[in-house]
């Protein structure tokens, strides 16, 4: 899927460039061959930022793993797990390194995300029988990080609110997507969980499983109840506060009882932390196949017919179009998250942060993942190429998510 894929990319983007230049504009190919370029040098820069922070991680994972921490969290998770993922071992650190993702995830800490993500793909490959094709682990994991569940859109909160002031509004709750983006986020994750179930014959209809959306359930409404009378300065504050100090609490608990326990720290730290250059200098020719194909798509124009395509089919079929110019930022979430970004930006920009479409965008943004740089990263770091079903799974869940979102924004905000 992924070959194909990347096939009608590139030979997308040389065909609509042929038949621009056949209708005279005879820059196309230059302006397509400098975003080439320039995605090439963009992968190699995402992939060195990559090793300070693969460093970091991998170090203090492996101080925790000294500590004992990481196989009481894989225990605590245990019932959930061997249900979603019952392929790993009892007991193994995998289930550890998945939780701290996951974790990582609801906060919206993507530098943090990463890395730990990298270090479940390394574990699960320990145990994957054909180390070229992706394991059912891999795959229920993939999907689920392509799921993209954030409780907090930190961010998006942040660019709603400079650009509000900007635009002179006086007032504007910049948080009021908060409770949406769960919702969205939530109906993402568990289209996902529910695609894979299926493919792979898990029984969701469980305890351990009703039992985690119980809790997940009410844990967005106690962050809901907590958060959403707060005035959204005061939000804002108090969710950046959550996620970082989240964070430090944990880095300071996995030195604390390593410390206590007679483990060496430094020393685990140095060890863990050594793989870090290795891990993301790994990913860089994976990183460039895949920015460079999404990049050409971008830049012949793909993307605009594509959303023109989808706005022609929805006024045929009489229905209701505001949600048209939010719409690109969900399409390009799948391929860049900086472009989604960006896109996000334009449409606040062109409609008012204050708009319906505006809004939408952001929710959008908050509730949906890259999916195929999720991809691209965590297979290319330990070296899958035949990646089963891991794309339509993605997908499936992006789609989802994103028809969950315009709905939800029509039902908050039309």
């Amino acid at each position: 899927m992924l070959n194909r894929i990347w096939i009608g990319f590139v030979l997308f983007a040389f065909a609509a460039a042929l038949w621009q230049a056949l209708h005279g504009d005879v820059e196309v190919f230059a302006r397509l061959l400098t975003t080439l370029f320039d995605s090439a040098k963009t992968s190699f820069d995402i992939a060195l930022g990559l090793v300070g922070l693969m460093s970091l991680w991998l170090g203090v994972m492996k101080v925790g793993e000294r500590g004992g921490l990481i196989e009481a969290l894989a225990r605590l998770l245990a019932p959930f797990f061997r249900r979603i993922f019952p392929a790993i071992p009892p007991g193994h650190p995998a289930s550890g390194s998945i939780a701290m993702n996951f974790s990582a995830n609801l906060l919206g800490l993507d530098n943090a995300a990463t890395p730990l993500g990298l270090k479940a793909m390394r574990e699960l490959q320990e145990i994957n029988p054909q180390k070229t094709v992706a394991s059912d682990p891999m795959l229920m994991f993939l999907v689920l990080n392509t799921a993209g569940i954030t409780l907090i859109p930190t961010s998006v909160i942040a660019i709603r609110q400079s650009l509000a002031l900007k635009q002179g509004l006086v007032g504007f709750n910049a948080a009021d997507i908060f409770l949406p983006t769960l919702l969205a986020t939530f109906i993402s994750f568990t289209a996902g969980l529910i695609a894979v179930a299926r493919w792979q014959r898990i029984n969701l209809l469980c305890r351990p499983v009703l039992v985690f959306f119980a809790g997940f359930a009410a844990l967005l409404a106690g962050l809901y109840l907590w958060l959403g009378g707060l005035p959204p300065e005061e939000m804002a504050r108090a969710m950046g506060a959550l996620g970082s100090g989240t964070v430090l609490a944990i880095i300071g608990l996995f030195v604390g009882v390593a410390a206590w326990r007679g483990v060496d720290v430094y020393a685990s730290f140095v060890e863990g932390a050594k793989d870090g250059f290795n891990v993301a200098i790994q990913i860089v020719p994976y990183l460039v196949a895949m920015l460079a194909a999404i990049a050409l798509f971008r830049a012949s124009g793909g993307m605009g017919w594509l959303v023109e395509g989808i706005a022609w089919g929805v006024r045929g079929l009489g229905l209701n179009t505001d949600f048209v110019p939010a719409l690109p930022v969900g399409l390009m979430k799948t391929l860049s998250g900086s472009g989604a970004r960006g896109l996000m930006v334009d449409v606040m920009t062109t409609y008012g942060v204050d708009s319906f479409a505006g809004r939408l965008a952001a929710i959008i943004q908050g509730s949906t993942e890259t999916t195929f740089y999720v991809l691209a990263v965590y297979f290319g770091s330990v070296g899958i190429t035949q990646t089963r079903y891991a794309v339509a799974g993605g997908l499936i869940a992006d789609a989802v998510g994103l028809v969950g979102a315009i709905l939800i924004g029509y039902a908050f905000y039309h």
